[in-house]
């Protein structure tokens, strides 16, 4: 999925925020098709994406596919607008009674205890770390400053 699609113009970044102009489809497009759309800004900028996704589909609940949707858009906004990375992979896998999100870039990185303590910095993530944690699940976010960022997003499926 590494190439520029019809859908690529149908998702901007407003003040960094990778933003899909139609409606979420999971119905259509699957949550990865969903997840995709949101890279169009990334690939037009010259970063190479990569999916790494099951070959057999899964039925995800709609809240679930949802979660994992807004977590996506948040580590790739993350990703558009502070990383300067060249390659970003987006990797859906089926864990233990669950799902896990990992979106991977080899960008500047940041330093994850400076984020936590500093003002202004890290509130989307924060927010999406709540969100996932009420529901039953757990995020991951690994990061040094010159080695990349990694975000994964687990969620249970039961």
């Amino acid at each position: 999925m590494g190439n520029e699609t019809a859908y690529d113009k149908d998702v901007i970044a407003v003040g960094g925020v990778l933003t899909d102009q139609h409606p979420l489809d999971f119905h259509t497009l699957g949550l990865a098709g969903c997840i995709d759309r949101l890279t169009g800004p990334l690939r037009q900028r010259g970063t190479a994406v990569r999916w790494d996704t099951p070959h057999w589909g899964i039925e995800i609940p709609a809240d679930c596919a949802s979660l994992l949707y807004q977590s996506a858009r948040e580590a790739l906004s993350n990703a558009y607008k502070y990383s300067d990375a060249t390659e970003l992979t987006v990797q859906l896998a089926v864990v233990d009674h669950g799902i896990r999100l990992r979106v991977a870039d080899d960008g500047t990185g940041f330093d994850c205890g400076r984020a936590h303590r500093g003002r202004h910095h890290g509130y989307g993530l924060r927010l999406m770390a709540v969100a996932v944690q009420e529901a039953g699940g757990s995020v991951d976010i690994d990061s040094r400053p010159g080695h990349g960022t990694s975000v994964t997003v687990t969620l249970p499926l039961d």
